[in-house]
């Protein structure tokens, strides 16, 4: 089994206002990151929140999404990473980790990243995308790096671990360069709006 981890605890200080709950073609961005998670196959849903968590959590109600909070969201992005891997289910294989402003990644690039995962020979531990050359989110993790990652420290999230691993990692190469967008200030969110031809509503 493949666990997802949806890291969406930050407060959006460049944004200015929680970058979550963001309207987005007449969900919010939060909502179409978790319906593109849904219709993938992960086995589980791990959603980590910290500000301003009850509002949002508030919206969700699918059972299959297990909202764990982060109180520490301050310390930045391993914290949150941590607290959604001490929830992820014991029998898992590996963890995918997404970010909660690339609503561009569709299931079809994380079924993908779990089939290669999977099938590659030899054996490789980290699965990540590339695009023309340039690498993205979101990135998938064996297990066998899980006591690596609850030490990790500080808003790296999972980078470090692929920087202390540069032989285990198999790059894919997609068509799709959502991988390498995310959605950090105002003027970001504009102009992804335009390249999606909505205004958002």
């Amino acid at each position: 089994m493949i666990s997802a981890i949806l890291l969406a605890a930050g407060e959006s200080k460049r944004m200015g206002r929680p970058k979550q709950m963001l309207a987005w073609q007449g969900k919010t961005l939060l909502r179409q990151v978790l319906e593109n998670l849904i219709r993938s196959d992960a086995g589980e849903i791990i959603l980590v929140l910290g500000h301003e968590a009850e509002a949002i959590s508030k919206s969700l109600t699918e059972s299959q999404i297990k909202i764990v909070i982060n109180p520490d969201y301050k310390q930045g992005m391993a914290s949150s990473l941590r607290h959604g891997l001490l929830a992820m289910d014991p029998e898992s294989e590996a963890f995918l980790v997404l970010l909660a402003d690339q609503p561009d990644i569709g299931p079809e690039i994380m079924n993908r990243m779990i089939r290669e995962f999977k099938q590659a020979n030899p054996r490789r531990g980290i699965v990540r995308p590339v695009y023309r050359g340039l690498r993205g989110h979101p990135v998938l993790i064996g297990v066998r790096y899980l006591q690596e990652a609850l030490q990790l420290q500080g808003d790296v999230g999972a980078r470090q671990i692929l920087a202390n691993h540069p032989e285990d990692i198999l790059e894919i190469e997609v068509n799709q360069d959502g991988i390498l967008k995310d959605i950090d200030t105002p003027e970001a969110y504009r102009k992804y709006l335009k390249r999606a031809g909505t205004d958002g509503s």
